[in-house]
């Protein structure tokens, strides 16, 4: 039941991310923190791990679409990413040495802070003038923190990319949501080559991982299908109540820390 459960979440989540960009982890980690009973390292790799599979074939599918990576700026994005993957991942691990629930906590305050901001950003988007980014070294260090948000959360990236792409680089909902992916693709790629590396894979049930990577390689590629039917106005819509749905969630994760 479990199984079937995790399986389900995934495709629900990177089906919603394929369309948004948010890449699914943003739903997948706090939903599994709050129901899994699955220690707090293994919910991020697993997330991790369904992700990256997710945003493999979203890219794949994206080269037969209309909208395309922005070849420069979306490169030096994930060259940021990458760096910034392997630092998050690093950070996790100090993190979670401390023992405890501080690694939980951090996790979930940090999510609420940030997705928050992000709601506050996406209210008042229509009123803000946005950016246009060009220099490849703050493109990189942009892309740097998204990678290490992204790997310290375990979430992917999430609005927190979208919310960046569209104030510093003025791109639009469709656009922002391919690039968010692209830069996900990396630092994700990053963050699980240095958890390898380090030996640091946390224990987990293969048939878990398999069928979440299943779930999530369907729900990129139904997500990627339905994203060309929507307009931007619908995918913003999306993305607004996204938002509100894992504010609540990770409120409720953060209560329950303390239980």
């Amino acid at each position: 039941m479990q199984i079937l459960f995790s399986f389900l979440i995934c495709l629900l989540a990177t089906t919603i991310g394929g369309i948004s960009g948010v890449g699914g982890g943003v739903i997948i980690k706090p939903v599994l923190d709050a129901v899994s009973g699955m220690p707090v390292a293994t919910v991020s790799f697993l997330s991790g791990c369904t992700v990256l599979a997710m945003t493999i074939t979203s890219m794949i599918r994206s080269r037969r679409g209309d909208v395309k990576v922005e070849p420069r700026r979306g490169t030096l994005l994930a060259i940021g990413a990458a760096i910034g993957g392997v630092a998050g991942k690093e950070l996790f691990e100090l993190v979670r040495a401390a023992g405890g629930m501080t690694v939980s906590v951090a996790q979930q305050v940090m999510m609420i802070a940030l997705t928050l901001g992000v709601l506050a950003y996406t209210l008042n988007r229509p009123r803000i003038t946005a950016r246009n980014v060009t220099q490849p070294v703050v493109c990189v260090c942009i892309g740097l923190v998204l990678g290490l948000l992204s790997a310290f959360l375990g979430i992917g990236g999430g609005p927190i990319n979208l919310a960046v792409l569209y104030y510093f680089f003025s791109m639009d909902t469709k656009t922002a949501a391919l690039n968010s992916l692209y830069v996900i693709l990396f630092s994700q790629s990053a963050s699980f080559i240095s958890t390898v590396a380090r030996g640091t894979v946390p224990e987990f049930e293969w048939p878990a991982l398999l069928v979440m990577v299943v779930g999530g390689i369907l729900g990129g590629n139904l997500g990627r299908s339905i994203s060309k039917k929507l307009s931007n106005s619908d995918v913003d819509r999306l993305f607004f109540w996204l938002l509100i749905v894992i504010t609540a969630i990770s409120c409720y994760n953060l209560v329950n820390c303390f239980i």
